[in-house]
């Protein structure tokens, strides 16, 4: 039977529903971006996530990730389409961001600050892994501590989605020195990539000496470490991406020297850059986090591009609309209800542990180094970069990395897992994206909370010393000065006839584009858009 075709057409698919309100989101949070994020200093990363909270299946349910994956009609795929699809949208965003990282990094910055980085990838690294890994062992029901450290391996790095917040905007170029700014970049971006080596030294671990392991041993557990995990995963994704790194700066320098790149493709280079490493990396099974970190860096080596491309605009651009959509995915899949309804740990131990994560897992080492990182000249300054190493992204990569791992290596071919790890992925799935939220939800609230405890104080005292140097006036303004100025406006009797010319402070000549001779009409004057952080 044909349809009416007089009845209205609509299409709510999840496509024009999740394009829609993609769109209208971006759009809304554009039109206050500048006011949430420089005088507010709101994180994107926060609202993305507050929104996709909001409007997903929690909320208003416009964000849908189980019909995306068609969990309806393949249930028994579903768990591994989300994890696949979350997965592979957090490459994508790490990859991107971490050659944007190594972009903006001065040249030769890796080998010229070679010290403080070691320190800072080297025992810096360590501590927050062990510091961690034991915090998880105390406080998740004491499981064994190879499982404790496979899960302090997830949060070991430093988000540089989140670092990105506080190393840019008018925060940092108030607060933050410029050689601060380029350390806790560079750290950010290397030690993403550099987790491997903690989280396969513990899952190598398990595999061949956990309780359950019928093959092996800690000969074989350490064979495959140096092997595959440093030797193929690390050493070989460097050499990769200071190779690839140095051809594409070699050949845009010849594309750009004989005319033969256009401004767009020269813009969008680095980009691109970063997906080729990305896919051919995750095709070769090599660590493309830290490929794209190292091709970045090596990328701009003389610093031509980074200077060539450091007023544009594009590459934040692009920054941006990834972290609002990654955050925003995040929002709607996190499993929200597991964190108090689960078997493996309860909803107050997961508080505790969070607070004391952000509180001891970096903080106490960074300041107890800070004497020998010449980047970081007082004590503030350690206890401000010991702080701010947000948990983020990185960590979701290495959660689904890891329950990868269990499902390959640790399971059967029915897909259970083996009889010793069958809540390490529950414990690794709750933990990691529970420390995530309170990264994102604490160092997303922090700045906008310490300016207001800073100026707080100050605008009280401003407002009681105001309202009692008041003269008493009649009415109901006596009782409360300041206030009732505020509501009723000020006395008559107080005001002044204005005297001499009026004068508009902060005006500028309006130029013309072309000479003014005599007899000419009035030419068309020249307007420009300049927004509120261009103006330096």
């Amino acid at each position: 039977m044909s349809g009416n075709l007089w009845s209205i057409p609509l299409q709510t698919t999840n496509f024009n529903i999740v394009v829609a309100f993609l769109g209208g989101f971006i759009s809304i949070f554009g039109l206050v971006s500048y006011l949430l994020k420089e005088n507010y200093y709101l994180s994107e990363a926060l609202i993305s996530l507050l929104a996709g909270v909001a409007f997903g299946p929690h909320g208003a349910d416009f964000i849908r990730p189980k019909d995306y994956a068609e969990c309806a009609e393949f249930p028994e795929s579903c768990d591994f389409d989300l994890n696949a699809i979350t997965l592979n949208f957090s490459r994508l965003v790490l990859g991107v961001q971490l050659v944007l990282a190594g972009v903006q990094l001065p040249s030769k910055y890796l080998v010229r600050e070679w010290k403080s980085l070691s320190l800072l990838l080297g025992p810096g690294m360590t501590c927050m892994w062990l510091a961690t890994s034991l915090l998880v062992w105390a406080l998740a029901g004491q499981p064994p501590f190879l499982h404790a450290l496979a899960i302090g391996a997830c949060v070991t790095p430093t988000d540089p989605v989140l670092s990105a917040v506080i190393v840019k905007g008018k925060f940092a170029d108030h607060n933050i020195p410029q050689d601060l700014q380029y350390l806790i970049t560079a750290e950010s971006g290397a030690n993403d990539g550099l987790g491997y080596p903690f989280l396969f030294l513990a899952l190598y671990l398990i595999k061949f000496t956990g309780a359950a392991a019928t093959s092996g041993g800690a000969a074989d557990a350490m064979g495959l470490w140096f092997g595959m995990t440093w030797g193929y995963t690390i050493i070989l994704s460097v050499i990769y991406g200071a190779v690839v790194g140095w051809v594409g700066k070699e050949l845009l320098h010849f594309a750009e020297k004989h005319n033969y790149v256009d401004r767009e493709s020269f813009l969008v280079f680095a980009i691109a850059l970063a997906l080729f490493v990305l896919g051919t990396c995750g095709m070769v099974g090599t660590d493309d986090v830290l490929a794209c970190f190292i091709a970045g860096n090596t990328f701009t080596w003389d610093d031509w591009f980074r200077l060539e491309t450091k007023d544009d605009s594009l590459q934040p651009t692009i920054d941006m609309l990834l972290n609002v959509t990654i955050f925003l995915w995040y929002g709607a899949y996190i499993p929200w209800k597991d964190f108090h309804d689960n078997s493996v740990i309860p909803l107050w131990h997961l508080v505790i542990l969070g607070i004391c994560v952000l509180v001891l897992r970096r903080l106490p080492w960074v300041f107890g180094m800070h004497k020998w990182i010449h980047q970081i000249e007082e004590v503030k300054q350690a206890v401000f970069v010991g702080f701010f190493g947000p948990i983020g992204v990185s960590a979701v990569f290495y959660l689904f990395i890891s329950l990868e791992f269990i499902e390959e290596h640790l399971s059967d071919e029915d897909g259970r897992p083996r009889s010793d790890v069958k809540n390490l992925g529950d414990q690794t799935r709750i933990i990691v994206w529970f420390l995530t939220v309170c990264s994102i939800v604490v160092h997303g609230l922090s700045i906008p909370v310490g300016k207001l405890g800073f100026h707080a104080p100050r605008t009280l005292s401003r407002v009681v010393s105001e309202s009692l140097s008041d003269a008493p006036t009649g009415g109901r303004r006596r009782n409360i000065p300041f206030i009732g100025r505020y509501f009723f406006g000020p006395d008559k009797k107080d005001a002044r006839p204005a005297t001499g010319p009026i004068v508009i402070t902060g005006a500028q000549r309006m130029r013309s584009e072309l000479p003014v001779h005599a007899g000419d009409e009035t030419p068309p004057i020249r307007r420009e858009i300049q927004f509120a952080d261009e103006v330096r």
